[in-house]
């Protein structure tokens, strides 16, 4: 009887987690197409194919539909895989690191979440706060560490690592993210981000590698 029991419990699970994916990817779909004044909880009923009565039983409102999908952007970010070893050379961690962020930031859809932020942060800075708190200051965190190793053993003379770390994230951004994020242009191509992080790259160590 309890292996009955468990095994319902189980399948109840699955099941509910099944729907509240089912709802939160089609409240990305609404949010990325209207925004998020414009998105309504019966346009993503709608699009995510539910009643809105059971739309509510998950979640309360939009803006706890708009918490949850920047949790999962969060969760995404922290499963990408930046290989920090400081026992890697510097050169290629960076360019490695550079890849991967910008795969991450460019890849097709990943941007409609950092636009809807953008578009409420100045009237809901709590939401704004949160999402760089737990995807952007993270990386930055990430980065600044390994960078600190580094100064330590003598392979990089940098005063300051966080900042270093933003600029080198920065580096590997340019004249790629922004057309991507106001959709002035596609994901860009592997050729061109390969450009744009050996570029990075370069200048980088140029200014604080150990001559």
């Amino acid at each position: 009887m309890v292996a009955v029991d468990r095994e319902h419990l189980r399948l109840v699970s699955e099941e509910d987690s099944s729907k509240r994916r089912q709802i939160l990817d089609g409240a990305r779909k609404v949010f990325m197409d209207l925004g998020f004044d414009g998105a309504s909880m019966g346009e993503i009923a709608r699009a995510a194919a539910v009643s809105k009565g059971t739309l509510y039983v998950y979640f309360a409102d939009k803006c706890a539909l708009f918490e949850a999908i920047l949790e999962q952007e969060a969760l995404q970010h922290g499963q990408v895989a930046f290989n920090f070893d400081p026992a890697r050379d510097v050169e290629t961690t960076l360019k490695d690191f550079g890849s991967a962020y910008l795969h991450l930031l460019c890849r097709p859809g990943g941007g409609s979440a950092i636009r809807t932020v953008m578009a409420i942060a100045e009237r809901m800075p709590d939401v704004g706060r949160r999402y760089y708190a737990r995807v952007l200051d993270k990386t930055v965190n990430r980065l600044a560490e390994y960078l600190k190793a580094h100064v330590a053993c003598g392979d990089l003379n940098i005063d300051d690592c966080d900042l270093a770390a933003s600029q080198f994230m920065e580096l590997c951004k340019a004249s790629l993210f922004l057309p991507f994020i106001f959709q002035a242009a596609p994901s860009p191509s592997e050729e061109r981000m390969t450009e744009v992080i050996d570029s990075a790259t370069r200048m980088f160590l140029a200014a604080y590698r150990v001559k």
